[in-house]
């Protein structure tokens, strides 16, 4: 079995200098570092996690709890994650709890059972249910809140900015020339209602008024959704333009609106928020509101390592990302 000392052997440099490359750390040059990594490969080099976890006490493992690992938004972020710890050495072992807050907390428990070094989530938990954030910090493990913001919890958070979310998709409905803009709501967390301010936000800027009616309940899914896009075209007046959660609702929508005859975007225009990678692919392609998603799965990872790797814990940041329109047919009139 190849072992640290042989790569250092075989290239006359230390085995602190060849562990210091193969865990990404340290300042190696360009050339040392790209000999350490050739050789190794060469050699078929496999770390000895057990010795090393023995020394270091740590399992490299970092756990992800997300409430849906089939939504697109959430396995990029996945992805993002896993390839920025994997050339730090670090797995990661997922979990998800179809936005059950008691599910949450039990699969949760599971991943500290397994002794992972630190937790990425996207919370579903509801402001002012501390237990599960105060069972993290009874026992000093590093986390990080992705996507979802908990009032009242010290921690990093990494996330985008969803009240510009909510003006921009609302205001370009507007620019657009739609004068009926409604909104199809997210679930009862913290990011869908700021989506929802920042729609308001979008029509009294401009000086437009909707009615109370206009914002109804869609969940997440492609088939609430298409549920409520009927709900919503029950309304007098019908309205022209529609900001929906995220791209699964806004495909739900433009189904609902097909169905009863009515031209996309023509006499509705549709825009989504997420980006996924389909979203282009469609009979009529969805404008949507890019959310960053591979930069907040990095970013998140990087601050989690950095909480994990440091013998004093960094202060808790938060970090927003800005979104960017993406404009398609489902709005071009």
């Amino acid at each position: 079995m190849t072992t640290l000392s042989d790569i250092a052997r075989d290239l006359k440099v230390s085995v602190v200098t060849v562990s210091k490359v193969l865990r990404n750390q340290g300042r190696i040059s360009v050339r040392t570092r790209k000999r350490v990594l050739k050789r190794a490969k060469e050699l078929n080099y496999q770390p000895n996690l057990v010795a090393r976890s023995l020394v270091t006490r740590r399992t490299y493992t970092i756990g992800l709890l997300l409430p849906d690992f089939t939504h697109p938004f959430f396995a990029e972020i996945a992805k993002a994650i896993a390839e920025t710890v994997r050339p730090r050495g670090y797995h990661v072992i997922i979990s998800y709890f179809e936005e059950d807050p008691a599910l949450e907390r039990m699969e949760a428990e599971s991943l500290l059972s397994r002794r992972v070094d630190g937790l990425i989530l996207a919370s579903s938990q509801l402001p002012g249910k501390m237990g599960l954030f105060n069972q993290l910090r009874v026992r000093k493990l590093p986390f990080v809140l992705i996507d979802r913001p908990i009032d009242g919890v010290q921690a990093s958070f990494v996330g985008v900015d969803n009240e510009a979310v909510g003006r921009l998709a609302t205001t370009h409905l507007i620019e657009q020339g739609c004068r009926h803009v409604a909104h199809l709501r997210g679930p009862k967390i913290g990011l869908a209602a700021d989506r929802l301010n920042g729609y308001r936000e979008a029509l009294k800027k401009h000086r437009m008024n909707a009615p109370h009616s206009y914002v109804v309940a869609a969940g997440f899914q492609d088939h609430t959704g298409y549920e409520a896009m009927k709900r919503l075209l029950n309304r007098n007046p019908r309205p022209d333009g529609v900001f929906c959660y995220n791209d699964p609702v806004a495909i739900g929508a433009m189904k609902s609106l097909l169905e009863a005859k009515l031209r996309v975007p023509e006499d509705v225009a549709v825009v989504g928020a997420g980006n996924v990678h389909y979203s282009d692919a469609l009979a009529v392609p969805l404008t949507t509101i890019d959310q960053q998603t591979r930069k907040i799965g990095a970013r998140a990872a990087e601050l989690l390592l950095e909480q994990i790797e440091s013998k004093r814990p960094p202060r808790a940041a938060k970090i927003l990302f800005v979104p960017e329109l993406v404009p398609r047919k489902s709005t071009q009139r």
